[in-house]
C-alpha cells in the first residue's frame, strides 16, 4: 500500500529538522502543520534560511519572501561546546537537547556529540552556570549550505526516537502512580528498612548505631560542600560570560524556547535563589512567561 503524503508531510520534508523552536513552534513537525493549515508563514525557519524559504515557496506556489527577523537570522551553523571545567552535571542541557546529542550523568561532566548536534541553541538557556558556548563550525556557509539533507534526515530520526522514548517513560510513570494509588499508597521507604538492618547489625556486633545528631550533620556538610563547588563554578562562568559579552557573543535562543525548557530554566533559577547564588534575590528567570 502506497502512503499518500499530506501537505504537512511535504512541508516537513523541506525543513532542516534542527528542532530549534525558533519558528515559534515546539518542533519542525508542528511548524509544518501550522504552515499547511495557514496558521504560520513559510518564512519563520532561520536554519533553513533563504534557500529554505525558496523551497517552501515553490511547494506552496507562493513568492519568495525574506526571513522573518522576529524568528532570528540566517547564520553559519554552530555546535554546542561544554566547558568541562565549569559543568556541574545538572543534566538540564541533556533534558533540553531535542536530538539526544549530549551524554552524561547527574553530577558528572557532560559532553556534546558534535556530529549529532544540530546547533539549535536549546541547551544554552537552561544551563545554570553558563558553561555552554555555540561556536560556528561551517565558515561562511549558512542555511542549507551549512546543513545537508542526510543530516536533516538523521536529526529527524533521532528527534522522533527521543519523543517516542519520552512518551514511553511518561506512560510508565503514570502507570506506576496509578498502581500505587490502587494499592492504597506507596510501600515503606527502603532507606528505613536499610537503616533498621544496619542498626540491628551494629547492635549484634557491639557497635553503637549512628546517632540522629551525627546523621543530621552529614547532609549539612554535604550541602555546604555542594554550595562551595557551585559558587566557584558560577564565579568562573560569570567571568566567561563577561568575556563573551565583550565580544558580542552570548546565548542565542533566550526568547524562543519551549514551555518544557522554560520550566527547566525557571526551576534552575529557583534553586539558585534558594541557595543564595544569584546576584540579587529579586532576580527573575531570564525569560519569564
Amino acid at each position: 500500500m502506497i502512503a499518500i503524503k499530506t501537505l504537512a508531510d511535504r512541508i516537513e520534508d523541506l525543513l532542516p529538522q534542527t528542532q530549534c523552536t525558533k519558528c515559534g513552534y515546539p518542533a519542525c513537525r508542528p511548524y509544518a502543520e501550522a504552515v499547511a493549515n495557514g496558521e504560520a508563514n513559510y518564512n519563520q525557519c532561520p536554519p533553513g534560511g533563504a534557500e529554505g524559504i525558496a523551497r517552501l515557496a515553490a511547494l506552496l506556489g507562493k513568492p519568495v519572501i525574506p526571513l522573518n527577523s522576529a524568528n532570528g537570522v540566517e547564520r553559519p551553523r554552530p555546535v554546542a561546546v561544554i566547558d568541562e571545567q565549569v559543568c556541574i552535571g545538572c543534566t538540564l542541557c541533556m533534558q533540553a537537547c531535542p536530538v539526544d546529542a549530549i551524554v552524561g550523568a547527574p553530577k558528572q561532566m557532560h559532553t556534546v556529540l558534535t556530529e549529532l548536534c544540530t546547533g539549535c541553541d536549546l541547551c544554552v538557556p537552561p544551563c545554570p552556570v553558563d558553561c555552554i558556548a555555540m561556536p560556528p563550525v561551517t565558515g561562511d556557509a549558512t542555511g542549507w549550505d551549512a546543513w545537508s539533507q542526510s543530516q536533516a534526515d538523521a536529526a529527524r530520526t533521532r528527534h522522533d526516537r527521543r519523543e517516542a522514548r519520552l512518551t514511553r517513560e511518561r506512560e510508565a510513570a503514570e502507570a506506576r502512580a496509578a498502581a500505587r494509588r490502587a494499592g492504597g499508597g506507596a510501600p515503606a521507604a527502603p532507606t528505613e528498612a536499610i537503616r533498621s538492618t544496619q542498626d540491628r547489625a551494629a547492635t549484634a556486633s557491639g557497635t553503637a548505631p549512628a546517632t540522629d545528631d551525627a546523621e543530621a550533620k552529614k547532609p549539612d556538610d554535604a550541602e555546604a560542600k555542594k554550595r562551595a563547588i557551585i559558587q566557584a563554578a558560577l564565579e568562573r562562568a560569570r567571568k566567561k560570560k563577561e568575556e563573551l559579552a565583550a565580544k558580542g557573543q552570548g546565548p542565542l535562543n533566550t526568547e524562543h524556547v519551549s514551555a518544557d525548557v522554560q520550566a527547566q530554566i525557571d526551576a534552575a533559577e529557583a534553586r539558585r535563589r534558594r541557595l543564595g547564588l544569584t546576584d540579587d534575590d529579586t532576580d527573575t528567570p531570564s525569560n519569564p512567561r
